[in-house]
């Protein structure tokens, strides 16, 4: 009996819809000539894992387009391209939406009017020309822009989900939102100069980005941070080899394997599931203000978090002050360090805990029997950023390392794996501790000999040693009686007091000889306690191969004072160098002066000094190599000033500020820096102060002091300075508010034709504000992204600081004060040096002054170096 023909038609019309829309569902590659269009279309990765499409959150009628699980029924968003940019729905129909590719491989979302909603926005992909470039959704989640082949289909091209990164024109991984999927590296990739941070949606049905973060925080000693805008909100402590140091050991067997990367190439954490058909992330969730890890349970057809950060009250960041240590088990939580006491025993005991504590016995820096170390034990190391790593140093050296320095206030071993290897110390108060149940991490703190360990053993010693004698002597004695008295022999009396008066003189040797002995033998002192210089010396061989024999290739530029180069050390660490010229006598006193300074001044504003080389006759200072360069490359170029948002300006603004507040009160001394511009402040996560060559040391009663010899930078010069050689706290404020305009607009003091041929950039400055338009003022490259309040804020700031007499200027803790907080401000008079009066060659002819003005805005010391 024969098929009817009715029914055969169906079956090959069945079997064309499946074969359709198994092709269909296949598809995981955009061209320029098949776009996705907003109809329903997506495409799905080859594994069938993954699915991009368009897509409206919750209540929400604005269309995105996204990456979410398609093996999953709770449609989970993981990766929004145009999370800032919603296409807004109209009543005409989304199909005209589309995402689709341009001859030049950039990526590019049209809304219905055909206008660019979003883009990959790359300028120079290659030098040669594209061959059918594509976008490709692969199995990982990761969406990619690489080049295609005319010779095949997009299908065979999306066969090849194993293509390295750097095949890639561009990647979704390198742009994440709020969720890390396996496989992403969380960090930054230092060549490419891309940090990738999560930043959390502002709320479950709006994808826009929240002011919750989770990146890696570059230093020498890189850690995951999690912020609440500017503000820390927890950190993870630094990878100590076994895992984060301020993360506890999990007791049940983990579902992740991790991964971390810090070479010069890339500092990254990672992940990978050990059981493959597991489905979990890590996200941040804004509502709560937590990084989740979440499980996907099938069962259930729920998620169920698997862990949440912060874990307990000790996780937000700096809970109980500085030297306080967080232990979440007792009551209350923060306890004082052993040797350390409440700074405010009143605020202490009403649980405000926020400023910490202080030593609660005397030290004494490199004395004999009052400086040692405590051992503490299962402890998240401090806040990294003012931290120095050493790779190839052991524990014991690491201790004589931290001795070295008066302001070392702790070490521990960089990795704590096969019995620990390398050495970390920090500066400073240590910040953020906490005691983390069942880590393996030890930090050793400085202390006095009394509350230290070695005082602790030598306490043992001294206990021990004389009653062990003691008692040897005394079973020595009964033995000879014992034995005198079987052999019935007499002891007259004056043989008794003999051997009495004997036993008392060895018993008091015993005692008093091993205390005196003991002391000695604990001593954590060497023989370098009466150097000049504080810093390590670094041997000039050392430094000659580090630079390669001071290359050409290797110069980052040159001062007054000599060349600087760049320089790797044998355990991959990259320096900075300032080699002092043989022929610049006039240096050899400034430099000494930056040596003695720099070892004294810790702080996450200030350039790290990391030693000195005093060989033969070369004068070198070693310094942490920076290579963002200084903050005049960036601002004075019309290209590069770009890259410096309005946020970023303003951080810079903030960080030289509290740089400034730590020399002229915050510090052990008070300095004077003397040479504040924009060739000496390097740019980081973290913007630096540099160059002390030229800078001041004060008592701690004294802001001001004069000289015979002016040298600086003219253009940052307070006016009574420049004229009459007075220096003074404020002077540098001035220098301040010169740097604090020059950010803001973009523009040099010196050397620019404003409005007025005769007026400066202060004068511009105070000719807009006195026009009640000053916002004229603000950089062009910053179009309309800057917050006007805080420029307006910075702005007058700068004018109160630029003040003609110094008494009407504010110190330094007003102006951090006045930045960070909205109060409200003075109105500034008529600043100093409106209009440049002053002709260098006029001053340079006083045969009472010498002024050491520098060429093309370079002072005598440090280039802009990196």
């Amino acid at each position: 009996m024969g098929t009817h023909p009715f029914m055969l038609a169906i079956t090959i019309f069945k079997l064309l819809l499946v074969f359709f829309s198994q092709s269909s569902a296949a598809s995981d590659t955009i061209t320029q000539s098949q776009p996705l269009h907003d109809d329903g279309s997506t495409l799905v990765s080859k594994d069938g894992t993954f699915e991009l499409g368009f897509f409206s959150p919750g209540s929400s009628t604005n269309r995105y387009i996204g990456i979410w699980y398609k093996i999953i029924p709770v449609k989970t968003i993981v990766w929004v391209a145009n999370r800032d940019n919603p296409i807004k729905s109209s009543n005409n129909s989304n199909s005209n939406n589309m995402l689709t590719i341009t001859n030049e491989g950039n990526m590019v979302l049209l809304d219905n009017n055909n206008e660019t909603v979003w883009s990959t926005n790359m300028t120079s992909l290659t030098t040669q020309p594209l061959l059918s470039p594509i976008v490709q959704l692969l199995d990982t989640a990761n969406l990619v822009v690489k080049e295609g082949n005319n010779n095949k289909n997009s299908n065979s091209n999306s066969n090849n989900n194993n293509e390295k990164e750097g095949n890639f024109l561009w990647q979704s991984f390198d742009y994440p939102c709020d969720t890390l999927l396996p496989g992403m590296k969380l960090g930054w990739d230092l060549k490419k100069g891309i940090e990738r941070k999560l930043r959390a949606w502002k709320s479950w049905d709006d994808p826009s980005s929240g002011n919750l973060t989770w990146g890696m925080l570059l230093s020498s000693y890189p850690e995951l941070v999690l912020k609440k805008g500017s503000v820390e909100y927890h950190r993870s402590g630094p990878w100590n080899g076994a895992g984060f140091s301020g993360q506890p050991v999990l007791r049940i067997t983990p579902i992740v394997d991790t991964k971390f990367v810090n070479d010069s190439d890339e500092v990254y954490y990672s992940y990978s599931l050990r059981n493959k058909s597991v489905i979990s992330i890590t996200y941040l969730n804004q509502t709560l203000l937590h990084r989740q890890r979440i499980t996907w349970i099938p069962e259930n057809k729920t998620w169920r978090v698997y862990e949440s950060v912060p874990r307990d009250d000790c996780d937000p960041y700096n809970t109980c002050g500085p030297n306080g240590n967080c232990m979440v088990n007792e009551t209350p939580i923060c306890q004082c360090l052993e040797g350390f006491r409440p700074k405010s025993h009143q605020n202490w005991n009403t649980f405000d805990w926020s400023q910490g504590c202080v030593r609660s016995e005397p030290w004494s820096c490199r004395v004999k029997n009052q400086d040692g170390f405590r051992r503490f034990a299962s402890m998240k190391v401090p806040d990294t950023r003012s931290s120095w790593t050493y790779g190839n140093m052991s524990l014991e050296d690491c201790r004589i390392q931290c001795l070295k320095n008066c302001s070392c206030m702790a070490y521990s071993n960089l990795d704590i794996r096969e019995g620990g290897s390398g050495c970390a110390i920090w500066f400073g108060d240590l910040v953020d501790l906490k005691l983390v149940q069942a880590s393996q991490q030890d930090i050793y703190i400085r202390m006095a000999v009394s509350g230290s360990d070695e005082d602790t053993r030598k306490r043992v010693l001294v206990i021990t040693i004389p009653i062990v004698s003691s008692v040897t002597v005394l079973l020595l004695v009964v033995f000879v009686c014992i034995y005198l008295r079987k052999r019935k022999q007499k002891v007259n009396k004056t043989l008794s007091q003999s051997f009495g008066f004997v036993f008392l003189m060895f018993f008091l040797y015993v005692y008093v000889g091993n205390e005196h002995g003991t002391q000695n033998i604990v001593s954590t002192e060497d023989d370098e306690e009466n150097q000049d210089f504080e810093l390590p010396l670094f041997d000039l061989a050392l430094i000659f191969n580090a630079t390669n024999g001071f290359s050409e290739d290797n110069k980052l530029g040159e001062g007054g004072f000599g060349p600087v180069y760049k320089g790797t050390l044998r355990d991959g660490r990259d320096i900075a160098i300032k080699r002092l010229s043989r022929g610049s006598s006039q240096g050899i006193k400034e430099f000494k002066n930056e040596v003695i300074l720099c070892a004294k001044l810790q702080h996450r504003n200030l350039v790290k000094v990391l030693g000195c080389c005093i060989q033969e006759e070369e004068k070198m200072l070693i310094y942490e190599y920076m290579p963002n360069r200084s903050l005049d490359s960036f601002l004075f170029d019309s290209t590069q000033s770009k890259l410096l948002d309005w946020s970023k300006r303003f951080n810079i603004i903030c960080a030289i500020a509290r740089g400034l507040l730590y020399l002229h009160q915050d510090s052990r001394l008070r300095i004077i820096h003397r040479d504040l511009k924009a060739s000496n402040i390097l740019l980081d996560y973290d913007p630096k102060i540099s160059d002390f060559g030229l800078a001041r040391l004060c008592g701690d009663d004294q802001i001001e002091g004069n000289t015979k010899r002016v040298v600086g930078t003219y253009g940052y010069m307070a006016p009574e300075y420049a004229i009459d050689g007075l220096f003074s706290i404020k002077s540098d404020v001035f220098s301040f508010g010169i740097l604090l305009l020059e950010i803001v607009s973009g523009k040099k003091n010196k050397g620019v034709t404003y409005t007025s041929d005769t007026y400066n950039l202060i004068g511009h400055a105070w000719k807009l504000w006195k026009e009640n338009d000053p916002t004229k003022l603000v950089d062009t490259s910053l179009e309309e992204s800057y917050v006007v309040s805080e420029v307006l804020r910075c702005i007058q700031v700068g004018l109160l600081c630029l003040q003609h007499h110094p008494n009407d200027r504010p110190n330094m803790a007003s102006v951090v004060v006045m930045l960070t907080n909205e109060t409200i401000l003075a109105e500034p008079k008529e600043p100093g040096f409106l209009i440049e009066r002053v002709i260098p060659s006029e001053v340079e002819s006083s045969s009472e002054k010498l002024i050491s003005f520098s060429v093309n805005e370079l002072s005598i010391s440090l280039v802009d170096a990196r």
